[in-house]
């Protein structure tokens, strides 16, 4: 399984800060991290027993544990379960002996009394909804962080979300590292693959009767940027929201690319190639698209986007694409 390597957790002085509760913050006053978020300046106090983290974020717990961090609760946003504690099974190993206790939502809403048992020191939201009333209410439990001012919903970037959580974790220099490792990997895999520079590609999915795409700020599309791709013109000329734009079957064409990449949601692979509308673009019928198994790991990574998950992308998404651009006729 992969690691991160671990530092102790520090905390640096400052004046005495408030709880939600109104009580006198851990220990001695002193402070855990502090973070720049949409919602204003959070400040983490030092706590004085073992730091209580709830990860309620899409990858906010990997982000954690890439950290050092085992949260005492995580949301199972892509449905690991509970054998996998909530994460990926490239990172669960990362929590040894330690469960944490899976959250779910109910009616849209996340159970706060549950949260607020759990006792926690530290909430993370980083890449979520955005919603302000629901960082109000959670921010009454606890100090919470959410993504940096002007992040779109879903749409933080994995570096930024692991420079947001290991501020408020008191470890901003373990963060970067991982960063500056992480982009390194990526770029080494670039390197070895010069063919992908300014082919174009869509991250493109198909769900229900529905298509869409993924844009940057997604860690499926950014990726795929990452690695040399521009994303095609059709898609760019497209109504985005957010991380997504959707594509109506009329629009279908705009996922024509060099080297489109289609994640299927609620469907095989074969089911999804047999899909006669994604069957009548030219990268299909000529075998340059890649369609990512749902069934496999690769799927999960892919959709997680954490510095956990990234390598296994790089392993295995990699030769794929390499294989798909072989067949790109080139221009002229």
């Amino acid at each position: 399984m992969l690691s991160a390597a671990l530092l102790v957790l520090s905390g640096c002085s400052s004046s005495p800060e408030e709880t939600p509760s109104g009580e006198a913050s851990g220990n001695g006053g002193e402070t855990l991290g502090t973070v720049e978020t949409m919602f204003g300046t959070i400040e983490v106090p030092q706590p004085e027993d073992e730091l209580r983290v709830v990860a309620l974020g899409w990858s906010d717990a990997e982000m954690a544990l890439a950290l050092g961090v085992k949260p005492v609760a995580v949301f199972d946003w892509q449905s690991f379960g509970e054998e996998d504690k909530g994460v990926g099974p490239w990172a669960s190993d990362l929590f040894e002996d330690e469960t944490p206790e899976i959250l779910e939502r109910a009616d849209e809403t996340l159970n706060y009394e549950q949260i607020e048992v759990l006792d926690p020191d530290l909430i993370l939201n980083v890449r979520s909804s955005n919603d302000e009333q629901e960082f109000n209410r959670l921010n009454e439990i606890a100090p919470t962080v959410y993504a940096p001012e002007g992040t779109a919903a879903f749409a933080t970037r994995w570096d930024v979300q692991m420079t947001s959580v290991a501020a408020a974790l008191g470890e901003s220099e373990q963060g970067e590292s991982i960063i500056e490792d992480t982009k390194a990997a990526i770029a080494a895999a670039a390197a070895e693959h010069p063919e992908f520079k300014g082919l174009t590609t869509v991250a493109g999915t198909k769900f229900g009767d529905a298509y869409g795409a993924y844009l940057a700020g997604d860690g499926r599309f950014d990726i795929l940027a990452d690695l040399g791709f521009v994303n095609a013109p059709g898609v760019e000329s497209l109504e985005p929201s957010g991380f997504f734009t959707a594509v109506s079957a009329e629009q279908v064409g705009a996922l024509e690319a060099d080297v489109p990449v289609i994640l299927p949601i609620g469907y095989t692979v074969a089911e999804t190639q047999a899909d006669p509308l994604l069957a009548s673009l030219a990268a299909v019928q000529q075998g340059r698209a890649v369609f990512i198994d749902p069934e496999d790991e690769l799927s999960d990574a892919y959709s997680a986007a954490s510095p956990l998950a990234i390598p296994v992308v790089l392993e295995e998404l990699v030769p794929q694409l390499a294989a798909a651009a072989a067949k790109v006729t080139p221009a002229g």
